[in-house]
């Protein structure tokens, strides 16, 4: 479990072939503190420590992960948002975040708004229904409040708003348009939007 407020930036070093996808990722954390199974979210995946050394640790990706997730993600020199898996008693900063991507996002206009940015993206229509106006949702792993929704044909368009300081201590600061980013719906839209889909079924 995450709370999507990134605590490192670390940089993919190397990517190896061996089955699945293996990379080694440069990390400023403390791998003395991080244990080998060990959870660590990177740009919103949760992926588990297989290996680690000073500055670094690997992560195992599979094929399924690959295709689930950002083009290009998973590329060497690729700068991901790091962070650790919760303790009992941490700070629950951001929102309550699981680690498994929900889909896609296009990055379609970044606007200058004061010194922050508002960022538009576009998602696929099947995502419409969980993201919603002053809710939450993680972009590659980050927690952030969506500003304004726009519903429209095969995609949905919505807009964040990063201050500063997220601009300076996640990679979202670096966005250009046309990328894409992972996206995790609020893990409460999902379980409201089951609820719902079996509430219509028991009564066909």
């Amino acid at each position: 479990m995450f709370t999507g407020i990134v605590s490192d930036i670390g940089i993919i070093e190397s990517v190896e072939n061996r089955g699945d996808t293996r990379l080694r990722v440069a990390t400023a954390y403390d791998t003395d503190t991080i244990d080998l199974g060990a959870s660590i979210a990177c740009s919103g995946v949760c992926l588990t420590v297989v290996d680690k050394g000073p500055s670094w640790f690997d992560m195992q990706v599979s094929a399924e992960t690959i295709r689930r997730t950002a083009r290009d993600q998973w590329t060497a020199g690729r700068r991901l948002n790091l962070e650790r898996a919760m303790k009992l008693g941490d700070e629950l900063g951001g929102h309550i975040v699981t680690g498994h991507v929900d889909g896609i996002a296009d990055v379609l206009d970044i606007t200058p708004e004061g010194e922050s940015h508002r960022i538009t993206f576009a998602v696929p229509a099947g995502l419409a229904p969980f993201i919603a106006p002053k809710g939450s949702i993680t972009i590659d792993g980050v927690s952030l409040t969506v500003n304004l929704v726009e519903d429209g044909g095969d995609t949905t368009r919505f807009s964040v708003n990063l201050i500063p300081h997220t601009q300076a201590v996640t990679t979202l600061g670096t966005l250009e348009t046309g990328q894409a980013v992972n996206i995790e719906i609020d893990v409460l839209a999902r379980y409201l939007q089951r609820m719902e889909h079996y509430r219509g079924a028991q009564h066909v």
